[in-house]
């Protein structure tokens, strides 16, 4: 008992120095790079759609050396990307260590994911929409914003809903390797300091958090479910 009420106590002394910090530092990496993974993401994934076989504006090469690069970025591990580009992460913060430096390679990480999630999504659109608007005199772009983005939306939250979580563990990841956050944490007092008390506290944070994450984007998947595309 006195030992719980230590470990309890000490928990608690933790939980404003070390822990909070970690969370906060945790949600803005996720953040930030989210949110440029998905900026660069959509406008790859549009580039994808109008330049596939079936696409609005057909051109196999410009598809196939963009899915190439997308594929290929796809291909590497966080942890490697994070060491192979901090020449680039360097250049471009100033540092290869801390969070802003984080944000670097998990965006480049992210963004060929999201892009493919919105590409696919995009994909499985009804194409007799497509001929509707069409026969209404509609452009590229109304058809891509009007038409296919309101029709794919509720798919979309879908995979992003996934990403944030598959991302939510690479941010963790790349903390451990001087991102800093609950990864950072989680390796120093976890790992090597044999602390199990926080081992277990951060574990049980990234559930709590991977639960807010799911629950958010199903309760915005089941509102754009219900609402449907705009194009009808």
């Amino acid at each position: 008992m006195i030992h719980l009420d230590f470990e309890t106590t000490r928990l608690f002394e933790y939980m404003p120095k070390i822990i909070l910090p970690a969370v906060s530092a945790t949600v803005r990496m996720l953040l930030f790079s989210m949110i440029l993974g998905l900026i660069i993401g959509t406008l790859v994934a549009i580039v994808l759609v109008l330049t596939s076989p079936h696409g609005l504006k057909p051109n196999p090469r410009v598809y196939k050396v963009l899915g190439f690069i997308v594929n290929m970025i796809r291909a590497f591990p966080v942890i490697i990307l994070i060491v192979a580009i901090s020449p680039l992460t360097r250049a471009i913060v100033g540092t290869s260590i801390g969070e802003k430096a984080a944000i670097v390679p998990l965006t480049l990480s992210a963004f060929p994911v999201i892009a493919r999630y919105i590409e696919a999504s995009i994909l499985e659109v009804d194409p007799n929409l497509i001929l509707a608007a069409r026969s209404f005199g509609a452009s590229d772009r109304q058809i891509i914003f009007r038409v296919l983005f309101p029709e794919a939306m509720h798919s979309i939250v879908s995979g992003l809903t996934t990403t944030s979580i598959l991302f939510l563990g690479a941010t963790t990841l790349a903390g451990a390797v001087g991102a800093g956050g609950l990864g950072a944490v989680a390796l120093t007092y976890g790992y090597q300091w044999f602390d199990d008390v926080m081992m277990y506290a951060i574990v049980l944070i990234l559930f709590v958090m991977v639960l807010v994450i799911q629950g958010g984007g199903e309760f915005i998947y089941r509102k754009q479910k219900e609402k449907g595309g705009t194009f009808k």
